[in-house]
């Protein structure tokens, strides 16, 4: 096995492949052996697409080889989480409703990836309906954390996290609904971004889906520039989705060399309500005063909200109950626990509860607009705790009692709701060598700022270089 080729960036291999210098066929084998070799360790993959993945990849290196035109993922390898369909591959969404279900079509962003060049692997594990921000479904095995696999590598996009840090794909495709991008990151050390609501359209998949309040299609990567490349592949708007952005996306690798002298950002760590355990802040702290030496300009955001969970969940559980509540009469006991919790709640939601809460949602979306009048990004912990041990989410945070169910992310769901763009990078360790990391959050639309801090921090401190045990 081949762990430089394995841990290459997909800037870097997309140019080697076109330069001859890789083989997309060499790129993708390297991969399936990896895959053979470590992924009993992490169930990270439920699907793998083996022999159309080497197939795809023999006829990228022949379009190379013929001068053809070649798109900017042309012949990298990519695993896709399985809630996006994928023709004529199985696609589960986590539940063993579906396991043997096999889709007549791709998602948009699937169409996207495929257009684009890239090969995929196969479909990475996740909980129910990406329900949950840790990765287990009655599926098979939970998915393990590649930095200690004991613990999880966090959800909805765990087997995505999983995979790329533990060098089995060069790209990953994630969602997040609730944070479902930015919890796994933050977990498995990893760069991953949440596009502003709207920026990658969302359509396809199975039962009866509701309206798309929360939800984004977003890249789980080793690089900032990774993620900027595969979310200009993804961006932009389609008619198939009424609620994708339809100015199309700018540029989002034009200024990643810019730097931030000058930004106007601020720190929170708390946002008024969240439980955190102290090593989490010093260490997240300590990260975002580094934005100082680089030219930002740094305040205390002074941001005191109430906790709008109530919010998110009345809204996230009436969408699932709304997609999926035909499945609770002949399909009950093959729902999983959260999914069976997420589907009964949404049933059990007013009309008046639902009203409230679309009101909160403007009320909170207002809020933060009009704290971006005077901030160019806010800075928070990404997550609350470090990785935990499976099936022992955290009861007590920072002293203070938390609900397990949602307690460890309190920083990523307001986000989805405001609607805004939130990245999350890498910025150090737990004392038990966990990954911690950086909450990057900027207004709507603004996902090539947040990507240019990123990326400004990155130079000052890499992190591509960390390896996790499982590797």
């Amino acid at each position: 096995m081949s762990s430089e080729l394995a841990f290459m960036s997909a800037v870097e291999l997309a140019q080697s492949i076109r330069d001859k210098k890789v083989s997309s066929l060499e790129a993708t084998e390297n991969f399936f052996q990896r895959i053979d070799e470590l992924d009993f360790q992490l169930h990270s993959y439920l699907t793998l697409c083996r022999d159309q993945a080497l197939a795809d990849a023999r006829a990228a290196d022949a379009a190379v080889r013929q001068g053809a035109e070649l798109g900017p993922l042309h012949g990298v390898p990519i695993s896709i989480k399985d809630l996006e369909t994928t023709k004529g591959v199985v696609t589960t969404m986590g539940s063993a409703i579906f396991k043997d279900r096999v889709p007549d079509m791709d998602s948009i962003v699937v169409e996207r990836v495929k257009a684009a060049g890239a090969i995929i692997l196969g479909k990475t594990n996740t909980p129910e309906f990406g329900q949950s921000g840790t990765t287990e479904n009655k599926l098979g095995e939970p998915c393990r954390n590649p930095w200690n696999t004991e613990r999880t590598p966090g959800g909805s996009s765990g087997g995505a996290a999983a995979a790329l840090a533990a060098g089995l794909c060069t790209l990953s495709m994630g969602t997040d609904g609730g944070g479902s991008v930015r919890i796994p990151a933050s977990f498995t050390g990893l760069f991953g971004i949440k596009p502003t609501q709207g920026r990658v359209p969302r359509f396809g998949g199975y039962g009866r889906p509701s309206a798309n309040h929360f939800s984004q299609s977003g890249p789980i990567t080793r690089t900032v520039a990774d993620s900027a490349l595969l979310l200009q592949v993804i961006a932009g708007p389609d008619t198939r989705d009424i609620t994708s952005i339809r100015e199309p996306a700018p540029d989002f690798s034009a200024n990643l060399g810019a730097g931030v002298n000058g930004m106007r950002l601020a720190w929170s760590s708390d946002l008024g309500y969240a439980a955190v355990d102290a090593e989490v802040v010093n260490i997240t702290k300590q990260a975002a005063m580094k934005f100082i030496g680089l030219g930002a300009n740094m305040d205390d955001a002074k941001l005191k909200l109430e906790d709008p969970f109530e919010t998110f969940w009345n809204v996230f559980s009436t969408a699932a109950y709304t997609s999926y509540g035909h499945l609770l009469e002949e399909h009950r006991d093959d729902l999983s626990d959260i999914g069976l919790m997420s589907i009964e709640h949404g049933q059990q939601t007013t009309g008046a509860d639902m009203s409230r809460a679309i009101y909160e949602v403007d009320r909170l979306g207002r809020r933060m607009e009009e704290f971006f009048d005077n901030f160019d990004l806010l800075l928070t912990p990404t997550m609350a705790v470090p990785a935990f041990p499976i099936d022992q989410r955290p009861g007590v945070i920072g002293g203070k009692t938390v609900d397990p169910f949602w307690g460890f992310l309190p920083f990523t769901y307001p986000i989805n709701i405001s609607g805004q763009t939130a990245a999350s990078i890498p910025c150090g360790y737990s004392s038990d060598g966990m990954p911690i990391g950086l909450h990057i959050i900027g207004p709507k639309g603004s996902e090539a700022k947040v990507l240019q801090a990123c990326a400004a921090f990155e130079a000052a401190n890499p992190w591509a270089g960390d390896r996790p045990g499982v590797s």
